[in-house]
């Protein structure tokens, strides 16, 4: 008997590690009783700005993102630089994010009914989540319980958001890091199906790949002189679609942009330089991304539970811009 309890009180602990290992502390329907109104609050909100700018979801899912993959998914990305410190929002790659004012609009909405109960990391995951399903993209799961971050730094953002130049074996690192694997980044990359990019992203592949004014031998030869037509040398204004056609539609056409060697970054690219990502690239173009909805939703439940905080961590934001 003694044993039995001893085996039991082991197994008890390896599974709460586990649970604190995967972000666990969050669960469907955290605020049912605090706040009963929360998610349909944030989803009404963030329709209506959807429907008048339908670039909107890919606007917010790339700042959930971009907030997972610097210090977890604790809204540290939302708040602003003050006299003493620039925060996430000040480093270059976070500053053609959008989307700010949609959960600073869903915020106060939620403060008038709850205050000082919903966190604005929770109010960003939902956000996501809702905008790309208003577009036709899949529904995932997303539980709640998120605290807020009181620390956000300039340099967290350069250290930890892989850069588009990155090659296959740095993209690697960087999602393993945050517990993501080559799946996951395959499947991720494709939320590039929606959206548009800034030229000073990919110019160099056009222009001086290699330092000696040449372009990438990985894009597309007969795809070049269109990007050149769109994006001149230095352009650091003009954007482009990055899945030209179908930018506002979540589909799986990525995929065969990238089969062809027509995506427009070298991380697009990159994903045929690994046998497993490149597989998971061509099954989907080959096949009209047969599993690539329930792909995304998988690997994007795993994301959005990155190094939460949980519990006491952190703090509840009266505004997402400031710590309290």
């Amino acid at each position: 008997m003694a044993s039995t309890l001893k085996y039991l009180s082991v197994l008890v602990l390896v599974f709460l590690v586990v649970d604190a290992a995967n972000g666990q502390g969050l669960k469907l329907g955290f605020y049912a009783k605090s706040c009963p109104k929360a998610e349909s609050i944030i989803h009404k909100t963030v329709a209506s700005y959807v429907s008048f700018n339908p670039t909107f979801p890919a606007a917010l899912l790339r700042m959930h993102f971009h907030d997972c993959f610097v210090r977890g998914c604790d809204g540290s990305v939302l708040l602003n630089s003050t006299s003493t410190n620039q925060t996430e929002k000040a480093a270059i790659p976070n500053l053609s994010l959008r989307g700010f004012n949609i959960i600073d609009a869903a915020k106060a909405a939620i403060e008038k009914v709850c205050p000082g109960v919903v966190s604005c990391a929770d109010i960003l995951a939902l956000s996501a989540r809702d905008s790309v399903a208003m577009i036709k993209g899949p529904w995932w799961n997303v539980p709640t319980g998120r605290r807020d971050g009181r620390v956000s730094t300039i340099g967290d953002a350069f250290i930890h958001l892989p850069p588009p130049f990155f090659n296959v074996t740095q993209l690697k690192a960087s999602f393993a890091s945050k517990g993501l694997n080559a799946k996951d980044l395959a499947v991720l990359s494709g939320g590039h199906t929606i959206g548009i990019a800034n030229c000073a992203g990919f110019s160099q592949r056009l222009y001086n790949f290699t330092g000696k004014g040449d372009t990438d031998p990985t894009l597309d030869s007969e795809y070049v002189p269109r990007l050149k037509s769109k994006c001149k040398p230095n352009d650091f204004v003009t954007t482009a679609e990055m899945d030209p056609g179908s930018f506002k539609t979540f589909d799986s056409s990525y995929f065969k942009l990238v089969a062809k060697r027509r995506g427009l970054f070298t991380s697009d690219a990159a994903l045929l330089n690994d046998p497993e990502t490149k597989a998971y690239v061509r099954s989907q173009a080959s096949n009209n991304g047969p599993t690539f909805f329930k792909d995304f939703a998988v690997s994007m439940e795993k994301m959005n539970t990155i190094e939460v905080l949980t519990g006491n961590a952190g703090e509840i934001r009266k505004h997402c811009a400031f710590i309290n």
